[in-house]
Formats: C-alpha cells, structure tokens, sequence
C-alpha cells in the first residue's frame, strides 16, 4: 500500500514538471550558497599605538633647545572608512584590493632630558598622527559567510611635532609637519551577518621608516632637518555593505 502512494506521488510530480514544461514556465530556483564576490563600503573605528623617536643628527636643535634626540610612545583612536572590492575563487581563495581612510589622534608628549640647562629649564616634545590612509591587496579564504585574510600595501601619515620650552633661559618653541609614505601589513576575519553586510576585526602594523622633517623655530627663526623614526599599530573594527552580493541587487 505505502509503494503504491509513493509511486503516485511520484508520477504526480513527474505530471506536475511535465505540465510546467508544456507551458513554458521557469525551472526551479536553487539557492546558491554565498559568495564574498563584489564591491563594498563601510566605516571603522580603531584603536592605536606606536614609538616616535627624534634624533637632530644635523645639529640644528641641540644648540637652541638643549637636547639631541627624544623618545615617546604614542597612543590614540582613528575613525573612517574603506571601500573595496572581492573575487572569490571556486576552490573559496579569496583575492581583493581595499583603500582606506582615517583621521583622529594617535599622539603623545615626553619631557626631555637638557643636559647642559640650567635650573628652571624645562623641554617637552610632542607628535600627533591625525590622519592615515592605506592602498592595499589582500587574500584570503572563506568558509560560506566567515573569511579570513592578510592584506599589505602602501600606506600614509599625516603628522605633526612640537618641541617647546626654555634653554639656559631662553625659549624655544620648534614646529614641524608632514606627510609620509611608508607600508602596511595585516590579518583579519570577517563575517558576513546578512547578505548584504559583514563585520571584521583586523590589526594592522605601519612602518614609516626614518625620515627627515623639517622643524621651524618659531621664536628665533631657525629652520633645519630633524630625524624621526615612527612606527604604528593599529586594530580596528569595521562594518561593510555590499549592495550587489551573490552578483544580485540589495536582499536583506
């Protein structure tokens, strides 16, 4: 008895498909499984931290403001966005290329050591990092909506340095700015919540390098080349929208 009622069911969705077939009607929908393929934008918050150190190896500081180099530790947030776009792979290799952009403050100040002051004198030396910005590849592997990746590229910093205070009773108030280019190297995860949006939690390392940075006395005029060394590391936390996922308009 239970043969024959499979049977007719069988034979009844054989008729169904059949008369679907005669009238010209669309054959079932199977649902892909997700895919990270496609473009998206998103926002992220960060925290940083990092080690400035200032070496005046031309001699333009030391005369006027009693010291020869500085060291401090720099710490801070950063807030921005990235924008990007993804390729997966059918074996689930993942490849891309993101751009990033973030302002805040990763910053910091010491008090410096003048060897030779005098008593009352007083040095401190100050940096802010307000901006940085990265032009990366990266690659992963992904597990449906998890993946995870390392990425590296190019990246900048905007940054700005004090060195104020008295020597041998004399003020002194050293002012200087730039824009560096260095690299960036990095690992995350990423999980995709919805269709259309995911969440990563990525850390980041920036090497600048040393550089020589132009520092202007403000006070008596000078102007001449210091040496900083920086390097900064970061971990975030983003949230990207992927208006065309699974190669389809917006679905929730």
């Amino acid at each position: 008895m239970k043969v024959a009622a499979l049977g007719a069911v069988a034979l009844s969705l054989m008729s169904v498909s059949a008369l679907g077939a005669d009238l010209g009607l669309p054959p079932p929908v199977v649902p892909l499984g997700f895919t990270w393929t496609g473009c998206y934008a998103g926002g992220q918050v960060a925290g940083g931290f990092g080690q400035k150190d200032l070496n005046d190896s031309a001699g333009i500081a030391s005369p006027i403001a009693g010291f020869a180099s500085a060291n401090l530790n720099v710490s801070g947030f950063m807030i921005g966005g990235q924008i990007g776009c993804d390729f997966q792979f059918a074996s689930n290799w993942i490849v891309g290329i993101e751009g990033t952009a973030t302002g805040g403050r990763i910053g910091g100040s010491t008090n410096v050591v003048q060897p030779l002051g005098i008593p009352g004198d007083g040095a401190s030396f100050k940096e802010t990092t307000d901006f940085l910005g990265t032009a990366t590849a990266r690659a992963g592997y992904a597990w449906d909506r998890w993946l995870v990746y390392g990425k590296g590229g190019a990246a900048w910093a905007g940054d700005r340095y004090s060195a104020t205070g008295t020597f041998l009773g004399v003020p002194f108030d050293f002012e200087g700015l730039e824009t560096r280019l260095g690299w960036t190297a990095g690992a995350g995860i990423e999980w995709a919540f919805s269709n259309n949006w995911s969440l990563k939690l990525e850390y980041d390392y920036y090497g600048f390098g040393t550089r020589s940075v132009t520092f202007t006395d403000n006070v008596s005029g000078t102007i001449g080349p210091l040496d900083v060394k920086q390097n900064i590391q970061v971990i975030l936390l983003g949230v990207n929208f992927r208006p065309y996922a699974n190669g389809g308009p917006l679905r929730w």
